[in-house]
């Protein structure tokens, strides 16, 4: 940032914020979590419902109520009022004119907290039963029918004229798009406050030079202004005081295609930012991440059953002892180039690694200058949050032969993602930095100006493999049992990716019984770790299994459930499986061709999680096992190898993995084939160059440019791992929505789709943009 657009950084600093939006920003996330537990909320006869409770009893209950002298504590808001007022006020100039035409004035929430907070609402229901005889305080969500809504919900004449159902389906996506740990960062926020104060900043300029100009804010940026406009008398203020007028909160559109409204208002925006401010606009974790993954079911987990912590027996508490990893999604961009030598001629760009390869992370990228190229470039990747980033800046003298023989080191630099975590950073670095010359001296030293944005760690998921092992044989530390059947079978070994032995596991017939004139055989699952120690993890008796000294069971019966589940496991928590990617799995990146047949999800339905939270996924093709808790990872364990040896003796291929190849199968090893095939049309079409093809066919995948298929970039998505490609041309803004897909690889975030769906005013003459 050079002398005048550090100027401005600090004028935009200047903007006065009468609310504490990190704080609002926190209980709005929490919030959002609680009705997202209620989905009733989002359509329907009980949305129906809400609104009519909001507008016949809520404003007027606040109204009156608000501003009491009388009141001894502050007012406590039914959590469905509350979800609607909160969809009402996000349109501020609606609301303002809203409450100014029924009541003379702005309703505030100055003394009014969230039901959600767990504060005493005696008082407030006290008053509502008073004033509302015949409506309780708190809506039954489970009793209401569309023939028990109020017909002048629908025609009142007099009332809101707002249309309430539409803002609350606008609304409605965009806990996903900020459901993500980085959000829950102080770290992130008080960057996220600073940088909504230069989006004001940008719309302050356009409208003092009158241009007319739709700006569109990242997701960080975004969840401040939705926290600022959730205090109304305090937002007015701060904007008039800001920019003159109200700003208004557009976000009506949500069409991401190149070219419209959306996708020029984000591009112009991130523009218009990085001029003013010499500071990238993206940033990692604020970006859009595609649409949310479609629901299991749209009945929610009985809340009669309460979740539990599993407290295995203690003898099982140290069965399995995997590391646990930790991971960061990185953002980065080589912004510009200069000082080279006089006379130099010939290409550039720039290799990129990490000093100390990790699991998530272990391969040489290139990336071109964005300043050199002409086009902004941008990767997203994954790595342990440890170490440094490694860069070379290489010349390439236009030959024809392949880059890899003649480009030539012209200097190399590094950056420690240590200091990048340091509070100080703010997750982020943007500035030059000075080469280390492999060779001559120069007056000036060669510089490279890079960008590189972090989310803040979280635990990484374990990836197991499943392979075959030794056979069984009476010398091996495991003993056959008296009165036993044995069977010389080969032992399954499952391994980490580094290739870490983790637990043997051998399936084998004990005996036989009869029982009512059937024979059952019975059967045991044995598990042997590094000392010798050997273990019972499951037995059976025909088709049921009991796992962990019967901590959990499970039958081989799929079952014909409503939300169309094969098997449940049933234990202290519940836990479902289906059939094929769901959730947290689901394929987003490109159309697969996979079968998702090979796959199985587990998920646990809970009170935090009632529509289903994903904790492990089986590949029962290649015998690959994905787990998200790590209470799970010995259940998970013993369960992929029970259905993978089931599945392979009916017919399916299994066990595809061996020992040798663990290291190179990519963390989402099930993509790869399909992501390679798209990343070589790329390359035809010219989106994806000769060293980006080449060096991920060495190790990872290749994630295609072509926007659609694979959105922006955000933070730790799924889809494709360990590709590399260009993200600046499919996904970058996020204001009310990263990546549509590729999680572990480089690939183009910003090209279009990456914008919020939230856009503001940015020039002061658009009568349309100010009372839209």
């Amino acid at each position: 940032m050079d002398k005048e657009q550090e100027l401005e950084w600090l004028e935009a600093q200047k903007i006065v914020i009468s609310k504490d939006l990190v704080a609002a920003a926190k209980q709005q996330l929490q919030f959002l979590a609680t009705v997202d537990r209620n989905r009733c909320l989002y359509e329907g006869p009980v949305l129906h419902r809400a609104i009519y409770r909001y507008k016949t009893y809520w404003l007027p209950f606040v109204a009156k109520y608000a501003d009491s002298q009388a009141l001894e504590g502050q007012l406590v808001v039914p959590l469905d009022c509350e979800w609607v007022w909160h969809c009402h006020r996000l349109n501020p100039i609606q609301y303002k004119a809203d409450c100014e035409k029924f009541n003379g004035r702005i309703l505030d929430n100055c003394n009014i907290v969230s039901t959600i907070r767990g504060t005493c609402k005696k008082q407030t229901e006290e008053i509502w039963n008073r004033l509302y005889p015949g409506e309780p305080f708190e809506l039954d969500m489970s009793n209401c029918f569309p023939e028990n809504i109020p017909e002048k919900i629908l025609e009142d004449s007099e009332g809101i004229k707002y249309d309430l159902v539409s803002a609350v389906k606008r609304q409605s996506p965009f806990f996903y798009q900020v459901s993500r740990p980085t959000m829950q960062s102080d770290i992130f926020l008080e960057k996220a406050l600073a940088r909504y104060k230069g989006f004001l900043h940008l719309i302050k300029r356009n409208r003092e030079r009158s241009i007319r100009r739709f700006c569109v804010p990242t997701y960080d940026v975004d969840l401040m202004w939705h926290s600022h406009q959730l205090h109304p008398v305090s937002y007015c203020k701060n904007m008039i005081e800001a920019l003159g007028k109200v700003l208004e909160h557009d976000d009506v559109d949500s069409d991401r295609t190149k070219g419209q409204k959306l996708d020029v208002g984000f591009s112009e925006t991130t523009k218009q930012w990085e001029e003013t401010f010499g500071l990238r606009y993206w940033r990692a974790g604020a970006m859009y991440r595609g649409s949310a993954p479609r629901a299991l079911t749209v009945t929610p987990f009985p809340s009669n059953i309460v979740s539990k912590e599993v407290v295995p027996p203690n003898y099982y508490q140290e069965v399995v002892q995997i590391p646990k990893a930790k991971f960061v999604e990185v953002f980065l961009e080589i912004v510009g180039l200069r000082n080279l030598p006089a006379g130099h001629k010939g290409s550039f760009f720039v290799f990129f690694s990490k000093k100390q390869p990790d699991i998530f992370f272990n391969a040489r990228r290139r990336l071109n200058i964005s300043s050199e190229s002409g086009e902004k470039h941008v990767t997203a990747f994954q790595c342990e949050p440890t170490g440094e980033l490694f860069f070379e800046l290489m010349s390439h003298s236009g030959s024809k032969l392949p880059i890899s023989r003649t480009a030539k080191i012209m200097g190399t630099t590094s950056i420690s993602l240590g200091d990048l975590l340091d509070p100080a950073s703010g997750l982020s670095v943007d500035t030059w930095f000075e080469l280390v010359t492999i060779s001559g001296t120069h007056s000036k030293p060669i510089s490279l100006r890079i960008a590189v944005s972090l989310t803040v760690p979280v635990t990484a998921p374990h990836v197991l493999h499943m392979v075959r092992s030794r056979p069984f044989s009476m010398s091996s530390c495991f003993f056959p049992l008296p009165g036993r059947v044995q069977h010389a079978k080969s032992w399954t070994c499952v391994v980490d990716e580094a290739g870490n032995d983790i637990i043997d596991i051998q399936m084998r017939d004990s005996r036989k019984i009869e029982a009512m004139n059937n024979c059952f055989s019975m059967k045991e699952l044995i598990g042997m770790v590094g000392s010798g120690e050997s273990y019972v993890l499951a037995e059976s008796v025909g088709t049921k299994w009991s796992l962990m000294d019967s901590r959990w069971s499970f039958e081989l019966q799929r079952t014909s459930s409503e939300d169309h589940h094969l098997f449940e496991l049933k234990g202290n928590r519940m836990v479902k499986l289906f059939s094929g990617r769901k959730l947290e799995y689901e394929s987003k990146c490109c159309e697969r061709k996979t079968n998702e047949r090979d796959f199985l999800t587990a998920v646990e339905f809970s009170l935090e999680d009632p529509y289903g939270k994903a904790v492990a996924m089986i590949n029962l093709k290649s015998g690959i096992l994905k787990v998200n808790e790590e209470w799970f990872v010995l259940p998970g364990i013993i369960l992929a190898f029970i259905l993978s040896d089931i599945f392979r003796k009916e017919g399916s291929d299994g066990f595809l993995a061996s020992r040798e190849n663990i290291k190179a199968v990519a963390v989402l090893s099930e993509d790869v084939d399909v992501c390679k095939e798209e990343g070589k049309m790329d390359q035809k079409a010219g989106t994806v160059n000769e060293v980006q093809v080449e060096e991920a066919q060495k190790s990872s995948t290749v994630v295609p440019e072509n926007g659609g298929a694979c959105g922006g970039c955000g933070s730790g998505c799924g889809g494709c791992s360990g590709g590399s490609g260009n993200l600046t041309k499919s996904g970058g803004c996020g204001g009310s929505g990263g990546c549509g897909g590729c999680g572990g690889g480089c690939k183009n975030v910003l090209k279009n789709g990456g914008c919020g769906g939230c856009g503001g005013c940015g020039g002061g003459s658009s009568d349309k943009l100010e009372q839209k």
